[in-house]
């Protein structure tokens, strides 16, 4: 794909609010020029996240995360450089220009943008359709039933596909698509005798979207009780993969970013009714089970899911694939027991469900736990068959978790419950760990380690180490080198790589080739260097500099090269250049001394 113009880049940067970005995930309080707040990248108590609204840089004092807005939407939304810029532009409404590309790039570009619109449209009329015809009165009332307001509705674009067979196909057609790209993104289908005609007739159409709020697909719920199947989905195409998708994540990623927490049900109006009623970190499934690809999705997110699921036979297999790629994330899966037959939807509509619903969410079981128990609940421990079938059962679940105090809790649980021993337990436990080697996710050793992230997700932030006396002198110095550019070149100039450590060697290097506009250039390859070039950035605003203190600063790593120096010679038994350096160090602490009472 062509890349974005630099023009475009810049005017992205200058269109986007920074403040209003990270706002979405953590709340901030003005504090001189800058603002602070909790840093959304690790927990803490006391605000360490700093935020340059005017520059649009961030920069974390508790774990060391620093960037600018295209690095924070990249971060906390999982996208490429080219994707935040992508969707900052569509936020704050700015045309992206391109530079030249291959033709056949620029033509696969402008075919997928071309159906993005056809789907964009279709969900416009849709939605059009319900709050205008008389043919959709029905699913107005049903919905109002559910007790969704429209406020809701409309906010999530829900709608309604008319009856008759060719309503989106004629429209379509109208509007200049052809029936090759209605097929392409699953709008319409032909009969087995060649006719073409809508896929979704006589239903409420719920919008799938994607993170950045974009179409992917239809879900549509009959609303006749002899239309069969209840509900029917978009087939799969090059936009839309159910097993990959999340409905509402859109909507509810900033909430479940600030919450580090995500609430995960089955169903459309679930997830509009917890929205409704405060509770917006939902999302759906669009099924019974939470899949491997969905857990991927929320892993960069959140460190914890609470599932509010139908714990159905048929979903137990695809909770233990979620399960095992949960565990290589490090991320929690818990379980809120509902009440049987009631989905989150009904509870919402009455007086007290959202606080009852926040109670099953607070008293969720650990997923293994409550598999565990689920199977144990329904054995004739008296039977001694039915003991070794649910052993059987039990031990891919227990096999899936990581060694330590849970699993062991859990396998003496068992083994009470079932009349055992624990070590009888465990080796069917260690039986039931699959082999090195084997394909997908069954594939054991690897899924106990962590699972490498995708390169769009980052890692969870670290704390940094400690940093010594002469890192926190040469950061002074090239922050100041940034504040007063003049005076910072020559000093630039006068730096080697034996004043500094490495990262401040590169710090230097890049500072040198972008000396007026170090924050517009961020090395987007090299993400250390990036933060260390916005924090030296953040510096040079936030803190004072004069020429006095540059050099003071500079002749106090000149001695820390020195000092190096002497002691290398030492160790090779160059004892006259020991002496020379000596006494060289000697009058640089002369020097020192008065650069220092020139400063006081």
């Amino acid at each position: 794909m062509a890349r974005i113009s630099s023009d475009s880049i810049n005017a992205v940067r200058d269109a986007a609010d920074m403040a209003t970005e990270v706002g979405r995930y953590t709340d901030l309080k003005r504090n001189g020029a800058q603002m602070m707040g909790l840093c959304p990248f690790h927990d803490e108590r006391s605000p360490s996240f700093s935020v340059d609204p005017q520059d649009k840089l961030y920069h974390c004092f508790g774990c060391g995360v620093a960037g600018d807005i295209f690095g924070f939407v990249m971060e906390k939304e999982g996208l490429t450089f080219a994707e935040s810029v992508e969707a900052l532009a569509d936020r704050y409404g700015v045309e992206l220009q391109r530079e030249q590309e291959d033709p056949r790039a620029e033509a696969r570009r402008q075919a997928r943008q071309r159906l993005q619109q056809l789907l964009e449209r279709a969900a416009a009329y849709y939605s059009n359709y319900l709050w205008e015809s008389r043919e959709a009165a029905k699913a107005r009332d049903y919905l109002a039933g559910r007790g969704l307001a429209e406020g809701t509705l409309r906010d999530f674009g829900v709608g309604f596909a008319p009856s008759a067979w060719d309503k989106i196909l004629v429209a379509g057609q109208r509007a200049g698509f052809t029936v090759p790209e209605m097929h392409s993104v699953g709008l319409v289908q032909r009969s087995r005798q060649g006719q073409e005609y809508d896929r979704f007739r006589a239903r409420i159409m719920f919008p799938i979207r994607d993170a950045r709020g974009r179409v992917l697909g239809f879900g549509g719920r009959a609303t006749r009780d002899d239309q069969k199947p209840k509900y029917v989905n978009t087939s799969e195409t090059d936009f839309f993969h159910k097993s990959e998708i999340l409905y509402g994540l859109d909507r509810a990623r900033a909430a479940m970013a600030k919450e580090n927490r995500a609430l995960v049900v089955e169903g459309y109006t679930d997830v509009l009714a917890l929205h409704q009623a405060g509770l917006a970190g939902a999302v759906g499934v669009m099924g019974t089970a939470i899949t491997p690809d969905q857990v991927k999705t929320l892993s960069g997110v959140v460190d914890e899911v609470i599932l509010a699921l139908d714990a159905d036979e048929a979903g137990q297999e695809a909770m233990l694939r979620a399960q095992r790629v949960a565990g290589g994330r490090r991320m929690r899966l818990r379980v809120a027991s509902m009440p049987k037959g009631v989905d989150p939807a009904e509870l919402m509509a009455e007086a007290d469900g959202a606080e009852r619903f926040r109670g099953y969410a607070r008293d969720a079981a650990e997923l293994t736990d409550f598999q565990v128990t689920r199977v144990l609940d329904r054995t004739d421990t008296a039977s001694p068959v039915e003991r070794d079938q649910a052993l059987a059962e039990i031990a891919p679940i227990l096999a899936a978790m990581e060694e330590g105090a849970s699993q062991s809790e859990l396998v003496r649980k068992v083994a009470d419950r079932l009349d055992l021993e624990p070590a009888m337990v465990m080796g069917r436990v260690v039986a039931a760990t699959p082999a090195t080697g084997g394909p997908g996710l069954s594939n054991g050793p690897e899924e106990r380690r962590p699972a490498p992230s995708a390169p769009s997700q980052p890692a969870p932030a670290q704390r940094p180490a400690e940093l010594t006396s002469r890192e926190r002198r040469e950061r002074a110095l090239l922050a100041m080198c940034i504040a007063l550019p003049e005076p910072g070149a020559d000093y630039l100039e006068r730096l080697g790589e034996s004043h500094l450590s490495r990262s401040g060697q590169a710090a230097a290097e890049f500072i040198r080739a972008h000396p007026k506009d170090p924050a517009e250039h961020l090395p987007r390859e090299n993400g250390a260097l990036a933060a260390l070039v916005t924090e030296l950035v953040m510096m040079a605003r936030e803190e004072p500099a004069s020429e006095e203190a540059m050099e003071l600063n500079f002749l106090l790593l000149d001695q820390r090269r020195l000092e190096d120096e002497i002691a290398a010679a030492g160790e090779r038994g160059d004892y006259e250049r020991r002496a020379r350096l000596s006494r060289e160090r000697a009058a640089l602490v002369e020097r020192i001394a008065h650069a220092q009472r020139v400063g006081s």
